[in-house]
């Protein structure tokens, strides 16, 4: 991802006003007997937004027309706040280092990625979180929060790496808290702009679509 992913956030104002949210791919298949048989076709859901609803100015319009220049269309990916889901916790609470399991010590590995779990029945989705919010990252040892000095955050890949004196014991459970960009990329080569239509308050589609780690 690193040579055709620029790590830089679409424009904060607009994201917050887009729409979207997260897709998937079920194939269904009915049987005579008229039962279904269900096949998800993918591990992972996949997010695609409309990023259009938050344009709302002319220079709005035009600092989105600069970001999808620089990123030359569908070819580089970049950072989006996804109002939604930006945290470890719900939208209205802050990260705490206990909020998100990693995993469990067994007093050699130094190095855990982050993840964020949906659900708690008996089938909870395990999402991969590799564009952590630099400084924003919290970690803790059995409930126990770690200082900042003890590990270190990549923001580009979401892997935590603790310091040698600082080893999560064998049995220890490593959890985190954070808040994160979902990697995306343009899903159009065309920016299409009627300034007729928008100044008549008709919105341009600027759609985007998650790069699936």
């Amino acid at each position: 991802m690193p040579s055709d992913f620029h790590e830089a956030r679409f424009p904060l104002d607009v994201a917050l006003r887009g729409s979207g949210g997260p897709s998937r791919l079920t194939e269904i298949v009915t049987l005579a007997s008229g039962r279904e048989h269900r096949n998800s076709r993918w591990a992972d859901s996949r997010r695609r937004y409309d990023a259009g609803l938050g344009i709302r100015t002319l220079d709005a319009l035009h600092t989105v027309l600069a970001f999808f220049e620089e990123r030359r269309g569908r070819l580089y990916g970049f950072r989006y706040r996804d109002r939604v889901d930006f945290r470890s916790a719900p939208p209205s609470t802050a990260p705490g280092p206990t909020d998100q399991p990693l995993g469990t010590g067994d007093g050699s590995t130094t190095i855990f990625a982050l993840a964020k779990t949906y659900g708690s029945g008996p089938t909870p989705y395990r999402r991969a979180i590799q564009k952590p919010v630099a400084g924003s990252v919290r970690i803790a040892v059995d409930g126990i929060e770690v200082p900042p000095a003890d590990f270190v955050c990549d923001a580009t890949t979401g892997l935590v790496t603790f310091a040698a004196s600082s080893v999560p014991a064998p049995g220890a459970t490593v959890t985190a808290g954070y808040e994160f960009d979902v990697p995306v990329r343009f899903d159009t080569d065309d920016l299409v702009i009627d300034l007729a239509a928008f100044t008549a308050g008709e919105v341009p589609k600027v759609p985007l679509v998650e790069i699936v780690p």
